[in-house]
């Protein structure tokens, strides 16, 4: 089992002009991993799509509180967690199809796909009326010369 080296947890509210400030804040910290520009571009788009997820679907009407951990583990793996205490998710199997949504025409309803495709793991969980959790894994590749 990989060993947590480094971890960092922020709280913002479910505005958003905050999803910019959550990607730009993970790439921040990720770059410690000294990822290339497609890993970090890799990153920073599921952490959008996580925190966009939040912002339109877990908080329809009002603010809410968005909480984002990211952990850098010894394997040099770098895990994501966004969590929302919204409405949550009554089916996720069904949440995590392909062009399904709830947020209207405007809406791709691809978020969990491009979540899964730019990372090694994905894992959601949801309770109805208390929220959701997102936790994401992408080992980053050593490059020549690092560590």
């Amino acid at each position: 089992m990989a060993k947590v080296i480094n971890s960092m947890k922020t709280e913002f509210l479910s505005r958003s002009a905050n999803e910019g400030f959550a990607r730009t804040a993970a790439a921040c910290f990720a770059a410690q991993l000294d990822p290339t520009l497609d890993e970090i571009g890799d990153i920073k788009t599921a952490v959008s799509e996580a925190v966009t997820n939040s912002i339109v679907h877990a908080y329809p009407d009002c603010l809410g509180k968005i909480v984002m951990r990211l952990r850098i583990f010894d394997d040099n793996s770098l895990e994501i967690m966004i969590k929302d205490f919204g409405v949550g998710i009554p089916d996720i199997e069904k949440a995590m199809t392909p062009l399904f949504t709830t947020g209207g025409e405007e809406r791709s309803g691809m978020g969990f796909t491009i979540m899964d495709s730019f990372m090694d793991k994905l894992k959601v969980r949801s309770v109805p009326g208390k929220g959701t959790t997102v936790t994401m894994r992408r080992k980053i590749s050593l490059r020549a010369g690092a560590r």
